[in-house]
């Protein structure tokens, strides 16, 4: 596997935000996202070579117990499943980020595994792998990266056809930055009526848009 960065921060969004957490974050990604902040992690050539044994030592040493797998997309590297797993034998909270387009069965059940439902503003919704939802448990999450109005209507049409409230109570929507205002989409939110969750990007508010924080 290749390791872009690994750093320690706190998590800024998810049903875990606001708590300190280490990041890895792997190389290469399947999609091209309209609004992709990661790009120098989009290659598969990107970063370095890694072993688990030496990415479960770098958790270790940050003195963190919760442990975010980003990218990229992490699931195209076939070793995640087992850091997933060697992270958690060795003691950790374990999140893993996806953009929905890959199985996520292949691993384990233990970890939180947030999942990414691609809106069509984003250019990826025909990729999203709708299978996927049959495998979520109360633990994971779905996300729902919103740019405009038509956005907002797809992920609600979402969550009712597959009843993605009766699988998991963690739906978070989130504004694409600079593309929704923040007080829109609370109001959307809010005149849903759907069980779900509004975030903003907390690492962005105190950061801005830059890599490794």
């Amino acid at each position: 596997m290749r390791l872009v960065e690994a750093f320690a921060s706190i998590q800024g969004e998810s049903t875990h935000a606001g708590r300190p957490c280490f990041f890895l974050r792997l190389a290469g990604c399947n999609l091209r996202c309209s609004y992709c902040d990661t790009g120098y992690a989009q290659s598969a050539e990107a970063g370095r070579p890694s072993e688990i044994p030496e990415l479960v030592e770098l958790v270790r040493n940050s003195g963190l117990k919760l442990v975010e797998i980003t990218g990229g997309e992490p699931l195209l590297t076939p070793e995640t499943p087992a850091l997933c797993r060697a992270l958690l034998d060795a003691g950790c909270e374990v999140l893993i980020e996806t953009n929905g387009s890959l199985s996520i069965a292949p691993l384990p059940a233990e970890a939180c595994r947030i999942l990414d439902c691609k809106l069509p503003g984003s250019g990826m919704a025909e990729a999203n792998d709708y299978g996927n939802y049959a495998w979520l448990t109360p633990r994971d999450e779905v996300k729902f990266v919103v740019s405009s109005r038509e956005d907002f209507e797809f992920a609600c049409d979402v969550i009712r056809r597959y009843d993605l409230a009766a699988k998991t109570p963690n739906l978070l929507f989130s504004p694409v930055w600079g593309r929704v205002e923040f007080a829109d989409l609370a109001a959307w939110v809010v005149e849903s009526r759907l069980p779900v969750r509004m975030q903003l990007q907390m690492h962005k508010l105190i950061w801005g848009d830059r890599p490794g924080v």
